[in-house]
């Protein structure tokens, strides 16, 4: 027990003095470290100082470069305001020297003004004065005196003036009249077609009149079915080795006269093989439609035309316009009016374009309602042709008012073409009409006497009363007697007005 206890008390003992020592120890320790930390601490704290201080001074030094910087922009901008303020200094000197000028210059200005309507006020009072000192010696009113000395100078000046405008307009007239001969004459040999009036037979000539037997057929039954078909006479006479075909409308004779060449060619001629050959006919009458078509556009040389367009230009090979061949006569209207473009330096491509499509319409005209050109206009905007060529061609009659040079161009060619010695027949009625009606006019004014027309109704020579109208009067008269005509007559080409004043005196010495 007392082992135990001895063994307790020095287990108790070692473990306080354990304790004491581990205090000291860990006290000793933790001094160590303290020691360590401020010694750290303490280095760092100089450290940060020192850096601070640079820091500070760096700071002090770019603070001071700052405000160098500040103070030169400063001083810079002082200068700058003080050179705009010289500036401005100058101006405000300048514009104060020319606003005194100004002020010199209206002053001045003023004060001629004011010598200037003295003077006006003075010349009026001399101008009334010297008007009543003239009425006074003439003994009438102002305006008598003007009305009497206008009088007599008209009077003086009526037969020079007159003379001189009737020369100035016969020497512009002939000058230009002879430039124009001379481009239609160079236009007109450029190109010289066919214009050979179109009649209304066929002829057709066979190898022997043994053949006209098999064409009349038995009773007449195979001429009276190819007449049928056709619509046309086919006349079968004593002509030797002939066979005339008679009719007006010029398709249905070529489609007669291609079937009879056919039934000539076969052999076998009756009234069924005639059917057969009518429809063939027509089918070889369609191909030379498009081919005529075809050759008149290449002939221009116009491409990119619509194939129905050139089917409808084709037929116009197949339509007479008072015995004038309407393809012909277009394609001869669109060469005359290339060459006159060409002249005239206008577009000749246009220009041939529309005379090759001016009379289209006839090709459909029997058809439908309305006049050639009406129809034609129709057909070309269908066909979406440019506006600049229906523009062109619908002027050719005048219906429509001239809107640009091509037009009066193809109002010009389709004269010439239609002119032409032997290209259109016209009846001696319409002839004589044309001519009478032309009189008719010319006698309509009262200062006429006589009047009659001459050259083809190409012009119409006037005689007046001399004691109805003076020389000067007659200038004016032809031109209304020209105005008259143009508004009431319809003709192709121009009409030239020629007026004559004749003035006879007798007296007898004895």
């Amino acid at each position: 027990m007392e082992i135990s206890l001895t063994v307790l008390i020095t287990v108790v003992l070692f473990l306080s003095i354990g304790s004491v020592l581990g205090y000291y120890a860990r006290q000793t320790i933790a001094k160590k470290q303290l020691n360590t930390a401020e010694g750290k601490a303490s280095s760092l704290l100089e450290e940060a100082e020192k850096k601070s201080q640079e820091i500070v001074l760096e700071s002090k030094k770019k603070g001071v470069d700052i405000l160098e910087e500040a103070k030169k922009k400063e001083r810079e901008k002082e200068n700058k305001i003080a050179q705009l303020e010289e500036r401005l200094r100058k101006r405000e000197e300048i514009l104060d020297k020319k606003i005194d000028d100004i002020e010199k210059g209206r002053d001045f200005l003023e004060k001629k003004a004011k010598e200037i309507k003295d003077v006006r006020k003075e010349v009026g009072e001399i101008k009334r004065q010297e008007l009543k000192r003239l009425e006074k010696i003439a003994g009438l009113p102002k305006e008598s005196a003007k009305k009497i000395l206008l009088q007599l100078v008209e009077e003086e000046s009526r037969d020079f003036l007159g003379k001189k405008m009737k020369d100035l307009e016969i020497g512009g007239k002939e000058e230009l009249e002879e430039k124009a001969k001379d481009i239609m004459v160079q236009a007109i040999q450029k190109y010289a077609g066919s214009h050979a009036s179109e009649v209304t037979t066929s002829v057709i000539s066979i190898a022997s009149d043994e053949i006209k037997g098999r064409i009349i057929g038995r009773e007449g039954r195979n001429i009276k079915a190819l007449e049928r078909l056709t619509g046309v006479e086919v006349i079968v006479d004593d002509t030797p080795e002939t066979i005339v075909i008679s009719g007006f409308d010029p398709i249905r004779r070529e489609i007669a006269k291609i079937t009879l060449e056919k039934l000539i060619q076969d052999g076998r001629i009756h009234p069924t093989k005639i059917e057969e050959a009518v429809e063939f006919a027509k089918g070889e009458l369609n191909k030379k439609i498009k081919e005529a078509g075809e050759a008149a556009a290449y002939d221009v040389g116009i491409a990119g035309l619509d194939p129905k367009l050139i089917h409808i230009l084709g037929r116009l090979r197949y339509r007479t316009s008072f015995g004038q061949n309407a393809l012909l006569h277009s394609l001869e209207v669109a060469h005359l009016a290339g060459a006159l473009a060409e002249e005239l330096g206008v577009d000749v491509n246009l220009a041939k374009k529309a005379g090759l499509l001016h009379d289209i319409g006839k090709a459909v005209d029997h058809e439908v309602q309305g006049t050639h050109i009406e129809i034609g206009i129709k057909i070309l905007e269908k066909f979406h042709i440019a506006k600049e060529i229906i523009n062109a061609m619908k002027s050719h009659h005048e219906d429509y008012p001239f809107e640009t040079p091509e037009s009066m161009l193809i109002s010009a060619a389709d004269a010439i073409s239609a002119s032409r010695p032997g290209a259109r027949k016209d009846t001696l009625e319409n002839y004589l009409k044309r001519l009478h009606d032309l009189e008719e006019v010319a006698l309509s004014f009262n200062e006429v006497e006589k009047a009659y027309a001459i050259q083809a109704g190409r012009e119409i020579r006037v005689f007046v009363e001399p004691e109805k109208i003076d020389d000067f009067g007659t200038i004016k008269l032809s031109r209304n007697i020209a105005d008259k005509i143009e508004k009431e007559l319809k003709y192709p080409g121009e009409v030239k007005v020629n007026v004559i004043r004749e003035m006879r005196v007798t007296e007898y010495a004895r």
